[in-house]
C-alpha cells in the first residue's frame, strides 16, 4: 500500500532529525524496500517527536533553531553549511544530480519550502536546468515538496499567529511562487466573518495603547494597523469605528456607512 508523506508528522519532528528523515523517506521511495512500493513518510514517522532525544544522544536543546512561518524574512540560513556527512559529500560530489539532491534535502531539513524556492536555490547554485527539474519532479512524486500543503500551513499559521488577511497572505505565497490555483483554494480557507472576527480581535488588543489619543489619530493608527495585515478598507473602518463607540467615542461625522 503507498503513503504519502504526513506533513505534520515530518514537521513534529526535531530539527537535527528531519534531514535524515527525509534522506530515508527519498531512498524509500526510489529503491522501495522488500519489494514494496514505499513512499515519503515512512522514514519520518519513526523519528524521535518534539522534546525527545535523537538515537545520536543529541537532543533538541543546542542546536540552532531553524525559522519557521512566522519568522522575519532571512531568519533561516539557507546557504549554511550541510547538515549531515552525507549531504556534504552530496554537495561536493561531481554528479549534479546528486549535488542537487542533497542541497533539496538540507533546505527542506529546516522548514518545508516550495517548488520554486528551491528551483531558485539549485539555480544559485549553478545546477542545470534540466537536472534540476528532474530532481524537483521526483521531490514532488515522492511528496517531499507539495506546494499545496505548503499553502494550507501557511495560511493557517499566519492568520492565526500574526493576524493577516486573506490578501496579505495571498501576496506572501505569490512571492514564494506558489500557483495562483493553490494560492486561491487555500486562503478560501477563510470567510469574511472569521477575518472581521480576527480583525476584531486585533483591534482589541490594540485600543489600549491608543488611549489618550484624540480621536482621528486613533482611528488612523487602527486602520492602519489593519490595512498593513491586508483587511478590506470598508471592514477596517467598520471594525474600528465599532470599537471606538464602545469606548464612548462620538463617530457619527466620521463620513463613512456601518
Amino acid at each position: 500500500m503507498t503513503r504519502r508523506t504526513d506533513w505534520a508528522e515530518y514537521d513534529a519532528l526535531p530539527t537535527a532529525d528531519r534531514g535524515r528523515a527525509g534522506e530515508r523517506a527519498y531512498d524509500d521511495a526510489v529503491d522501495g524496500e522488500a519489494g514494496h512500493d514505499v513512499e515519503a513518510g515512512d522514514g519520518a514517522v519513526d523519528g524521535p517527536r518534539r522534546g525527545g532525544r535523537s538515537r545520536g544522544g543529541a537532543g533538541p536543546r543546542g542546536r540552532r533553531r531553524r525559522s519557521g512561518f512566522g519568522d522575519p524574512p532571512g531568519a533561516a540560513q539557507d546557504d549554511g553549511p550541510p547538515d549531515s556527512p552525507r549531504a556534504e559529500r552530496g554537495e561536493s560530489s561531481g554528479d549534479p544530480a546528486e549535488r542537487a539532491r542533497n542541497i533539496c534535502l538540507r533546505l527542506l531539513t529546516g522548514t518545508p519550502r516550495t517548488r520554486k524556492q528551491l528551483a531558485d536555490a539549485l539555480r544559485k547554485r549553478e545546477i542545470p536546468d534540466d537536472v534540476a527539474e528532474e530532481v524537483l519532479s521526483r521531490f514532488e512524486e515522492v511528496g517531499l515538496i507539495n506546494d499545496s500543503a505548503f499553502a494550507d500551513a501557511w495560511v493557517e499559521s499566519r492568520h492565526h499567529g500574526r493576524g493577516l488577511a486573506r490578501r496579505a497572505l495571498a501576496r506572501e505565497l505569490r512571492t514564494k511562487g506558489v500557483d495562483s490555483t493553490v494560492i486561491d483554494e487555500a486562503v478560501g480557507q477563510l470567510d469574511s466573518e472569521q477575518e472581521e472576527e480576527t480583525a476584531r480581535d486585533l483591534v482589541a488588543r490594540k485600543l489600549r495603547s491608543t488611549r489618550g489619543l484624540d480621536r482621528d489619530k486613533r482611528l488612523r493608527r487602527l486602520a492602519g494597523m489593519l490595512a498593513r495585515k491586508g483587511y478590506p478598507e470598508g471592514m477596517a473602518l467598520r471594525v474600528v469605528r465599532q470599537a471606538l463607540e464602545e469606548e464612548g467615542e462620538d463617530t457619527e461625522d466620521l463620513g463613512f456607512a456601518e
